[in-house]
């Protein structure tokens, strides 16, 4: 930047500070960085030493990028959103010692400080919960026996004495208290579990295949490349700078999706076979690049047509991350994602910034050089399945909404150590995998699941019930989503058999972290208004999907209360049972075959049944 663009109190304060940090590099006889702002001049240090600035250049900083972004937007008469005034104000990675003193104290962030508080990862919830919530980083969704035995001591300790899974194969912990937000970032560091960026506007969470080395049909391994993604962004600190939060993943091609295309970023494992390969494109596995997914802002990511080889994975999406930095929308939160630049610009512009960023071409490939299988299970996260690995298994174990007691995350923990590979996968379904089980170890793991009470068989609806936090934890949510999904599962079970997975997705608000769009029925919480008064309700959705399914859900009906949710399902579903095509039409094929209004119909006519 132009010394022109700075006031006279800011070029004061830049000369100052670059001469204090001079000083304080001197005296411990290190380089010295800056002094462009004195030029010509040198810095006396005690023992004699003197400090030639002549040569030296002003420093940059990681956060500078973020800091000039902001600078374009308030030189072009624009103002900037709450949440960017806030992170002017204050640094958000620099706030350990605020936090520290908050916990000697007792006492909750205030104001803006809650938001800033959540890059730290710690959420204070309230009014759902006068507590803080942590989400920690679990790369590719895979974590040591001894690090959930670790998170689970800490949450009897100083949290809620449970662990829930997200939907982005991630750890949260609940009710945790004011005096104790410290020591669980202690512990988490301690067990090598990081925080930082957890939350506030950072890349979340990077997930994967969750059968990664495992899976007897992936194209390639997706949990390494997802680990050093992670590690990509711990280590790049312009990577926090971001307009708002940004969601990356690697799906390998196997069983079981990772849900690539709901992210902003999604690498999806293709292959080039012999007869379409070329010089720059031989025949191998490549990652098919997407991006744009925002399923809670009704679209998907989208094919850019560049294939991506595993090797070049993490420096395009760096370079595809800084280019959102640098143009996402500062002033507006609700268009502050990458979707809205792609639609403001068109994806060959914002390839083109991309490719400039790299300093080289992408590679670009026709789509019909190049084979994408579809091969996914829809039952593969639940239940025994064999592994790649002749004689091993995996055990996928249902967790109830996705939550697990303290007790039963130990022996999850110690079954995991005694009888597989010492480590478990987390899935974007909110459940848990025990790997590399024995043949002849089957039978006493799977009695020992039980004995925990949970596990590894679930009917068709259970199997995909996904469900958000909800206003038991969350303050943004309209309705208790964990409970109300409990109770339509238990309520359809009764009176229904179905023998086609089904998946129901409960979300307590329009940040749709259950990704209600995306299921064969999706629910989004709101307040509906009976006699008087405003009870808790949803606005249902059908027929939404992923993958070679992937689809919008579309509105059915509006303003259910709760407690009429789970007959208006079994009306719907009933209907689905008597008039599918056949056994082998999965529900999201029926219902996209038929019109809204024929669709309430049915529902309201075998609701009466």
């Amino acid at each position: 930047m132009s010394d022109k663009e700075f006031s006279e109190s800011q070029k004061q304060y830049l000369s100052g500070f670059t001469y204090g940090a001079d000083v304080a590099r001197a005296v411990r006889k290190l380089p010295i960085l800056s002094g462009a702002a004195n030029a010509g001049s040198t810095v006396a240090i005690g023992g004699g030493n003197r400090v030639d600035k002549q040569a030296v250049q002003a420093p940059s900083s990681p956060e500078q990028a973020a800091y000039e972004a902001q600078q374009r937007v308030i030189a072009s008469g624009k103002k900037l959103s709450r949440e960017e005034l806030a992170k002017q104000k204050k640094n958000p990675l620099d706030l350990w010692g605020e936090i520290s003193h908050r916990a000697q104290q007792n006492v909750f962030p205030k104001g803006d400080d809650v938001f800033l508080t959540k890059f730290q990862g710690l959420f204070f919830v309230a009014p759902a919960q006068n507590a803080f919530m942590c989400r920690m980083r679990i790369p590719g969704g895979e974590l040591h026996a001894y690090q959930l035995e670790g998170i689970a001591d800490l949450s009897e300790v100083s949290a809620g004495d449970y662990i829930d899974v997200t939907t982005r194969a991630n750890l949260q912990l609940r009710e945790i208290p004011a005096n104790q937000g410290m020591n669980i970032l202690y512990g988490l560091r301690e067990l090598g579990v990081v925080c930082l960026g957890s939350g506030g506007d950072n890349i979340r969470n990077v997930t994967a295949s969750p059968l990664s080395g495992i899976d007897p049909d992936e194209l390639i391994e997706t949990l390494p490349i997802a680990k050093r993604m992670h590690h990509y962004i711990l280590n790049h600190r312009e990577m926090y700078g971001l307009p708002r939060k940004f969601n990356i993943a690697f799906d390998g091609g196997g069983r079981i999706s990772a849900l690539d295309d709901t992210n902003d970023i999604g690498f999806h494992a293709v292959r080039v076979p012999e007869a379409h390969a070329d010089q720059r494109t031989p025949m191998g596995i490549y990652f098919q690049l997407t991006l744009g997914g925002i399923t809670g802002h009704s679209d998907f990511a989208r094919d850019t047509g560049v294939l991506v080889t595993p090797d070049e994975a993490l420096e395009v999406a760096g370079a595809i991350v800084r280019v959102f930095l640098e143009n996402g929308d500062r002033t507006d939160r609700k268009r502050a994602r990458l979707k809205y630049v792609l639609d403001e610009w068109g994806f060959e512009k914002f390839l083109t910034e991309v490719e400039k960023s790299l300093g080289k071409e992408l590679r670009r490939v026709d789509r019909t050089r190049w084979e994408r299988p579809e091969i996914e299970d829809r039952l593969a996260h639940i239940d025994v399945h064999a592994q790649a690995q002749t004689g091993k298994n995996y055990i996928g174990i249902v967790l109830p909404v996705g939550r697990m007691t303290a007790d039963q995350a130990r022996g999850l923990a110690r079954l995991s150590r005694r009888f597989g590979s010492g480590r478990v996968r987390l899935t974007v379904w909110q459940n848990l995998l025990l790997t590399d089980i024995a043949d002849d170890d089957l039978p006493e793991v799977q009695q020992s699941i039980r004995k925990l009470g949970l596990d590894y068989a679930a009917s068709n609806l259970r199997a995909g019930l996904v469900a958000c936090t909800g206003s038991a934890g969350c303050k943004f949510a309209g309705a208790d989503t964990k409970r109300h999904a409990m109770q339509v599962a238990e309520y359809l079970e009764e009176w229904l058999t179905l023998d086609t997975p089904i998946n129901i997705h409960v979300t307590g608000c329009h940040h749709s972290c259950a990704q209600h769009y995306i299921g064969d029925i999706g629910m989004i919480a709101t307040k509906v208004e009976v006699g008087d008064d405003m009870v808790e309700g949803y606005h249902v959705h059908v027929g939404g999907g992923w993958g070679k399914d992937q689809g919008i859900g579309q509105l059915l009906f509006t303003g259910v209360p709760a407690d009429e949710v789970a007959p208006l399902l079994r009306g719907l579903l009933t209907a689905y049972l008597q008039q599918r095509g056949s056994k082998e039409e999965f529900f999201v094929q029926f219902v996209n075959r038929k019109s809204v209004a024929e669709l309430r119909e049915m529902t309201k006519a075998c609701a009466l049944l």
